[in-house]
């Protein structure tokens, strides 16, 4: 059998036996697959350091149908991202970003969730400090979009209304998004005023420069966005790398 080679991002690892490691890679060609390295953990294993989480390479699977554990035959690193690690924001930002990858993107070739999260990551590694916050919401919110679950924020989720972002809005997870006033009532919703639902909007759009946000509405669009994931993309399983990023008291 002949490996597949492609490009891959390790998004998580679990240690197999005294010797072997378990890796869940988001892959350019197939979708997220879990394969198993064996011998990784051995002195001299051809893999050496680089099946760390969010390194980026070329892994060549020997892919069997029907099967949930392929076999990693190699992995051609890349990129080590080591600098992610040296900021708490940006590594719990970048694992937020892995996690939602893991649970949300289907075992399937999708070839933009991928350059989303390699991009993102990338992104991440170089932005100037001070941005890292408010860039992390705009690189989630690309992710989720890429992934098929941007929310409705220019009409009204249940009704379809043209909204006016100049008058702030109700938004709603477990409806789709925003609602018109109309339909707010008695939906529980996070009102949001004009500055934060254009704030909003240009983190969902990925358009033009990043929002200015005070700390505090930082942290109200964090909370937000993980309430979006939760409701839409979670499907019950724990986040624990989103609800640490989301967390204003990460230490």
């Amino acid at each position: 059998m002949a490996p597949v080679a492609t490009p891959a991002i390790v998004l998580a690892t679990l240690r197999y036996g005294d010797t072997s490691k378990i890796v869940r890679l988001a892959t350019r060609d197939l979708g997220v697959q879990s394969a198993i390295a064996k011998g990784a953990y051995r002195p001299k294993s051809s893999f050496g350091a680089a099946l760390q989480v969010l390194s980026d390479g070329q892994a060549q699977l020997y892919m069997k149908e029907g099967r949930e554990l392929q076999t990693l035959g190699a992995f051609d690193l890349t990129r080590l991202r080591v600098e992610l690690a040296q900021d708490l924001d940006r590594w719990a930002a970048a694992n937020a970003m892995a996690e939602v990858m893991l649970r949300c993107a289907p075992p399937a070739p999708h070839p933009a969730a991928f350059d989303a999260l390699r991009n993102g990551l990338d992104a991440l590694t170089l932005a100037p400090r001070m941005a890292v916050d408010i860039l992390a919401l705009r690189l989630l919110w690309q992710l989720v979009g890429v992934l098929g679950f941007a929310p409705s924020l220019e009409a009204c989720a249940r009704c379809g209304a043209p909204l006016d972002l100049r008058l702030g809005l109700a938004f709603s997870p477990r409806d789709g998004g925003a609602l018109c006033p109309a339909c707010a009532i008695g939906h529980p919703v996070s009102r949001l005023g004009a500055e934060d639902a254009e704030g909003l909007r240009r983190l969902v759009a990925g358009d033009g420069q990043l929002p200015l946000l005070e700390p505090k509405q930082a942290a109200a669009h964090r909370r937000l966005l993980a309430r979006w994931v939760r409701e839409h993309l979670g499907e019950g399983a724990p986040l624990p790398a989103l609800e640490y990023w989301q967390d204003p008291h990460r230490a």
